[in-house]
């Protein structure tokens, strides 16, 4: 492992586990099925094994996609719930008058 890894590689990572399709996989991430492929490539270069097992009607975790995958969810949902406390305290502080002398 060389690197911080990269948020998109892991989001690609989960739906694909999910979806079992890099077709599907792509429509649900609004990528094309090669840019899925693409990331799932380089998360798996960077990680130095295999994590997906392409078959013929799609695709499988490996035992360590399967050991990684709950890492990669925890990451994936802490970077959502980040995103979403940030947005929620920007509303808040949008609403709320702004103090005059």
């Amino acid at each position: 492992m060389r690197g911080i890894l990269d948020s998109r590689q892991l989001l690609a990572m989960v739906v694909l586990a999910r979806t079992g399709s890099f077709t599907l996989a792509g429509k649900e991430l609004y990528r094309t099925q090669s840019a899925v492929s693409h990331a799932i490539k380089a998360l798996e270069n960077e990680l130095e094994c295999t994590l997906f097992k392409r078959t013929g009607k799609g695709v499988m975790l490996t035992d360590r996609g399967r050991e990684f995958l709950p890492h990669a969810e925890k990451i994936v949902g802490e970077m959502e719930t980040a995103r979403g406390v940030i947005a929620f305290q920007g509303a808040r502080e949008r609403r709320q008058p702004v103090a005059t002398k």
